[in-house]
């Protein structure tokens, strides 16, 4: 992928805008004292910075913070936003950029690596948060679990937030686990929509992914406050940890 990918300008001048929810003091509070308890006094290094949601927040509680990230404009809207410009990033696909130095935590948030649109490319994703992370180091996903169950019997789309401006729609291949994320919405009269590509992955999946990077699973939750994971789960918070030295 070249260029910002799939989060360019017009994408990235209206990220903050259309997942507002996700910058809600309630969503990202628990998700900062999850991460900064992990890091210690860091550094850390997220995949995929971003506006910042997370990055500007880890970093004020005095933790350094340094970000790999494809989209030029995205990292331009954080730089923008007050310590923004505190906080490096390395430009490049963060399953396989390299930064010269070692990190306590590598972390990787709200569906990340489903971005990543093949299995080879996420394993890549492993191997690269543990070539980063000094022994006894985290890493750490935020990620949905599939919802197949919920896909009606015969089909393949799924359908959800649904409102008068706004419909959001996944199409799934059940035999590549590759999936497109059609989003509609309407603009000043006019109907947008925005289709992106990702591939699903399962939490026994990743838990073999991190064990080729030479990681162990250490914790598995349902959300960022710690509420058990479960069966019925619709989304986990997993750690896994590289030996102590």
């Amino acid at each position: 992928m070249t260029g910002d990918g799939y989060f360019g300008e017009w994408i990235a001048a209206r990220y903050d805008e259309d997942e507002g929810g996700m910058f809600a003091p309630e969503v990202i509070e628990p998700t900062v004292d999850f991460l900064a308890g992990l890091a210690g006094d860091g550094p850390a290094l997220e995949f995929g910075i971003g506006t910042g949601r997370i990055a500007l927040p880890l970093a004020a509680r005095g933790i350094p913070v340094h970000g790999i990230d494809l989209s030029r404009a995205m990292v331009e809207r954080m730089r923008a936003k007050p310590g923004g410009h505190a906080i490096d990033v390395t430009i490049g696909d963060f399953a396989t950029t390299r930064v010269e130095r070692q990190f306590r935590l590598a972390y990787l948030v709200f569906n990340t690596i489903n971005n990543l649109t093949t299995q080879a490319e996420q394993v890549a994703c492993f191997r690269n948060a543990a070539a980063h992370l000094a022994p006894g180091g985290a890493f750490v996903i935020e990620v949905g679990v599939p919802p197949l169950r919920l896909v009606p019997p015969g089909q393949r789309f799924y359908t959800y937030n649904v409102s008068d401006t706004k419909w959001d729609i996944d199409e799934f291949d059940f035999a590549t686990q590759q999936f497109y994320s059609h989003h509609f919405s309407v603009r000043d009269g006019q109907l947008v929509r925005n289709s992106i590509p990702f591939r699903y992955v399962w939490p026994a999946e990743l838990d073999l992914m991190a064990q080729m990077a030479g990681m162990e699973l250490t914790e598995r939750w349902e959300n960022w406050q710690r509420e058990p994971f479960t069966a019925e789960s619709r989304k986990h918070v997993s750690v896994w940890k590289l030996p102590e030295a």
